[in-house]
């Protein structure tokens, strides 16, 4: 099977996979993501293949959603790839960038480090999908998921966080931007990605700005 018919394959794979999914981690979550990594790894002269596969299977057993479980998603996009007789070097590849990509695993020193050019163009595209107006539309919609508050100021964020506490935090919506969301365009591992980052990360500002200023009701 060539390149081209196991992408597709892919893309039917985990579309039928997100049916139903919360709406910030959803089919069209990982479309988003599928074409800012397309774009970042032509910008960066990554390895498209292995990119666009991570890019379709990052998300497809977050492990937020079954329990704090973070070996399923690797299960499942292994034997899918086996399945499509995917070369073992790449379906390897594609598997450990699955299993790196979060933000919650950069917080853990557990793992021995991994990094390629390729895992760090869909690092990037996935957390700019976390940021900007999408971002902040995708943390409000699990916040309520979680039906977590949208702001307490009695609540300071926590930035600086180890993995576990990072996901066991129920805090609310706005202490988000603070613990994860602004701290994102100094993580961007492309310039590409930091180039794409900057103007998300203005209209993040200027958002919480403006919600401050409408937070009591008279502005």
């Amino acid at each position: 099977m060539n390149e081209n018919s196991i992408i597709k394959k892919t893309k039917i794979f985990v579309k039928n996979r997100f049916v139903g999914a919360e709406g910030g981690h959803d089919w069209f979550h990982t479309k988003r993501v599928l074409a800012n990594s397309i774009h970042i790894a032509k910008e960066e002269n990554a390895d498209l293949f292995v990119v666009q596969l991570a890019a379709l299977l990052h998300d497809i057993a977050d492990s937020k959603f079954h329990d704090g479980d973070e070996t399923i998603g690797p299960k499942i996009a292994s034997e899918f790839l086996k399945g499509l007789k995917v070369d073992k070097s790449s379906r390897e590849h594609v598997i450990r960038i699955i299993e790196t990509v979060s933000f919650k695993n950069s917080l853990s020193l557990e793992k021995e480090p991994f990094n390629s050019i390729e895992l760090q163009v869909v690092q990037d595209a996935d957390r700019l999908d976390a940021i900007g107006a999408i971002g902040i539309a995708r943390a409000f919609n699990y916040g309520g998921f979680k039906n977590r508050a949208l702001y307490n100021p009695k609540i300071e964020p926590k930035t600086t966080m180890s993995k576990e506490e990072y996901k066991s935090s129920g805090s609310p919506t706005i202490n988000h931007f603070y613990e994860k969301l602004l701290l994102l365009k100094e993580k961007m591992n492309t310039i590409t990605g930091r180039k794409l980052a900057e103007k998300r990360h203005a209209f993040m500002l200027n958002y919480l700005d403006q919600f401050y200023k409408e937070w009591e009701g008279i502005y």
